[in-house]
């Protein structure tokens, strides 16, 4: 574990306080995005950020939003980074950040053990509660029900995919999960 001075605890609030640009209801702290702070000097400092996918067209944004908070906090050189291991992934969403999406009306995604393989399976994407398996479905962040189909690979981003309850027949976005 790696242990911060005060001054890169206090950085990395202020960094981790910046909204994500595509999910402004998450920080990036909540998103999971933001790995470290280091201070480099008296007035430099380095962040680390991975993007939630390579090529993400918003890392360009959150570098920005990040080193604009960070000179409004007095700090005069700002180097963000973007570190690619370890991936980011879908469990580096807190449960804060988990808890906003839901009431923001996005399914979060679902959450795996830590020491639970990844598993890959090449196939037909599944669409229909039917076909998923039993123990991890996906609810309806509405009304709760899981008895809920994919209408869209794809949402508003790349990153979520675009489902309905068949409870009570609302659209909404799901996190997917990576």
């Amino acid at each position: 574990m790696v242990t911060l001075t005060p001054l890169e605890a206090e950085l990395l609030e202020v960094a981790g306080s910046v909204p994500d640009p595509e999910l402004p209801v998450l920080t990036l702290r909540e998103l999971g995005v933001l790995r470290a702070v280091h201070v480099r000097d008296a007035d430099a400092v380095e962040v680390e950020l991975t993007p939630t996918y390579t090529g993400c067209p918003a890392v360009e944004a959150m570098s920005q939003d990040i080193e604009r908070a960070l000179h409004a906090h007095g700090v005069r050189k700002v180097t963000v980074r973007t570190v690619l291991t370890p991936a980011w992934s879908t469990d580096d969403i807190s449960a804060e950040g988990r808890r906003k999406l839901r009431e923001f009306g996005i399914a979060p995604p679902r959450t795996r053990s830590a020491s639970e393989p990844v598993s890959l399976t090449l196939g037909p994407t599944r669409t229909h509660p039917s076909e998923a398996p039993a123990d991890a479905p996906i609810r309806c962040p509405h009304c709760g029900s899981a008895d809920t189909e994919l209408l869209s690979r794809f949402s508003s981003t790349a990153c979520k995919a675009l489902r309905r309850c068949l409870a009570c027949r609302e659209p909404f976005d799901h996190f997917k999960e990576l």
